[in-house]
């Protein structure tokens, strides 16, 4: 079965940087588009970035860019997101993602394009 468990997450102050790391196992990770979200508490869980299957495009919400970066090791089964300058405003529980298909577009920005995730890693930011 897929799994992806994430690490990375941790109490940081403003203008600090982090690197989430996302290992994935169970199938052919090489073959999949993958994703980040996050969910700030009282809030829905939203979008960040994605990556699709061989790292050539990446998308990113318009409150992740010029910070976020996503990539991809795929001889390692790991996503990554790198996070510049972080900010309290970016304080959430964030998730990797994958979907059930291969090959889809890394335009797909809703959790239900997603069928299975991580368990979370913890990024709070103070100011």
């Amino acid at each position: 079965q897929v799994q992806l468990v994430e690490s990375g997450g941790g109490l940081v102050q403003a203008g600090d940087s982090l690197r989430l790391s996302c290992a994935a196992s169970g199938r052919t990770f090489s073959r999949y588009t993958m994703a980040w979200f996050r969910q700030a508490p009282g809030k829905e869980r939203e979008f960040v970035a994605a990556i699709t299957w061989g790292g050539g495009s990446t998308y990113y919400a318009d409150s992740a860019k010029g910070r976020f970066t996503i990539s991809r090791d795929n001889a390692a089964n790991t996503l990554y997101l790198q996070i510049n300058n972080l900010k309290p405003e970016d304080t959430a529980v964030y998730y990797c993602a994958a979907p059930r298909n291969t090959y889809t577009s890394g335009t797909n920005y809703s959790p239900n394009d997603y069928n299975y995730w991580g368990q979370g890693t913890q990024v709070t930011v103070s100011s």
